[in-house]
């Protein structure tokens, strides 16, 4: 049955929350009310907003605001706005992953990398049969894709996250700082990476539509779509950042030409068969630096991002999450593995190279395990993405949730114990690398 856009009235006997657009209003409303409370609320514990209280695991389980404020029917109207929004996200991810940072840290950053990604993928291989033993359901995804996705959702690391920690502990300018954000970058480009090749040889956890060779088809036009943003798009970008140059009139269209190319870059990257927000995430790696060209960008689009569409993805995020899917002692007991393993393997692999290949000071070394081991956000988009392509059910989707929330939350208070050091007016900042448009971390 279709919705009708907006109501006649209650004078007319109509309930404005039985139609979409005033529904959309107030859970909007809501959402930022929340959110926005609770993050104010952790401000003095430096923790992430609480979307996820909004669905069945917290205020969800009273049934009359779940029917009245977010019924079913309205589900898809929430989620392609909140959509939108990560999409929007990952564009202002890629923009500031300035590579130079990394080019200045060196063969340090990948090789740190290197050592917080191999073990908590390796442990996937090893994970993905106890979830069977322990989670006795039919599932839709074979054994190698869901140990490349997992891998994946293990070895991620929250980079908005971390430089807010950082950012917090005026680490950002000093050597610590600037290693630990190229090691996220390269971290989380290689994540991203595995990702798309999780979903491109799973199908989307689907049973196949296409042909047996479709995984190549999808795999090798994703890198032309690839090589086309950097070695096509990339040139013409960078010839429009000299002609707008910094103090431009054209400011404003040249920012709306850059955000309407990575929305119609995340629509390519769907037809590809991968995911609408790797082609955003693409596009923004691509945009050029000269004359602070990604900079003015992101300025201008991180205010809505952060203020209004991340909390809208927090709340669509604890909607789709019910904690009471876990349930019984093997399940809880895969809780407790899932996180050991995405925080001790992490921290053990970027530790042991930190202190014996780069000569980090072994309190320094901890600090930066413990960093990137943060999830946030970023795991979240992950393990929304393996639901929404059915690689994942909703037991594992909830024990996976539990993981990122425990380990983002414990980031900061290890962080800050570990390494405290002062920030001071002259502290430098990281060109490039620090996420704006908020004093609140986007988690």
């Amino acid at each position: 049955m279709a919705v009708k856009m907006a109501s006649d009235g209650m004078w007319q006997g109509e309930n404005p929350l039985d139609f979409a657009l005033p529904l959309l209003a107030v859970q909007i409303a809501v959402v930022l009310v929340v959110t926005q409370g609770l993050a104010f609320a952790f401000k003095p514990l430096r923790q992430p907003r609480g979307g996820i209280l909004l669905g069945p695991s917290a205020l969800g389980r009273w049934g009359p605001f779940r029917r009245t404020i977010f019924p079913e029917w309205s589900t898809p109207a929430l989620d392609t706005v909140s959509g939108l929004g990560l999409l929007l996200f990952l564009f202002l991810v890629g923009l500031e992953l300035d590579f130079r940072a990394v080019r200045r840290v060196g063969p340090r950053s990948v090789a740190i990398a290197a050592a917080g990604i191999v073990p908590p993928l390796l442990a996937a291989a090893g994970i993905v049969p106890l979830l069977d033993l322990a989670i006795p359901a039919p599932r839709q995804a074979s054994y190698l894709s869901l140990c490349v996705f997992l891998g994946a959702a293990l070895s991620v690391t929250a980079l908005p996250v971390l430089a807010c920690i950082l950012k917090e502990l005026g680490l950002l300018g000093v050597p610590f700082g600037e290693t630990a954000m190229a090691a996220a970058a390269v971290n989380d480009v290689f994540a991203w990476t595995l990702l798309a090749l999780a979903l491109a040889v799973s199908g989307g956890g689907r049973e196949p539509k296409g042909p047996p060779l479709a995984p190549v088809y999808i795999l090798s036009s994703g890198a032309v779509f690839v090589a086309f943003t950097f070695f096509a798009l990339r040139p013409l970008m960078a010839r429009l950042a000299r002609r707008t140059g910094p103090c431009s009139s054209d400011s404003n269209l040249t920012c709306s030409c850059a955000v309407a190319c990575a929305l119609l870059a995340g629509a390519v990257t769907d037809a590809i068969g991968v995911h609408p927000v790797f082609g955003a995430f693409v596009f923004g790696l691509a945009m050029p630096r000269e004359e602070g060209f990604a900079e003015r960008i992101g300025e201008k689009v991180a205010p809505l991002v952060s203020g209004l569409m991340l909390p809208l993805y927090f709340a669509t995020s604890g909607l789709h999450t019910n904690v009471d899917n876990v349930q019984g002692v093997a399940a809880w007991g895969m809780v407790a593995l899932v996180v050991a393993v995405a925080v001790v393997g992490k921290f053990a692999g970027t530790f042991a190279v930190a202190v014996a290949g780069t000569g980090m000071a072994r309190r320094e070394a901890a600090a930066l395990g413990v960093a990137m081991s943060a999830k946030g956000l970023v795991e979240l988009i992950v393990l929304n993405i393996g639901k929404e392509k059915k690689v994942l059910d909703d037991t594992t989707f909830a024990i996976f949730v539990i993981m990122a929330l425990t380990t983002t939350v414990i980031a900061t208070p290890l962080m800050t114990a570990l390494y405290r050091h002062q920030s001071t007016a002259t502290t430098p900042e990281v060109d490039g690398m620090e996420l704006k448009g908020g004093d609140a971390c986007p988690a």
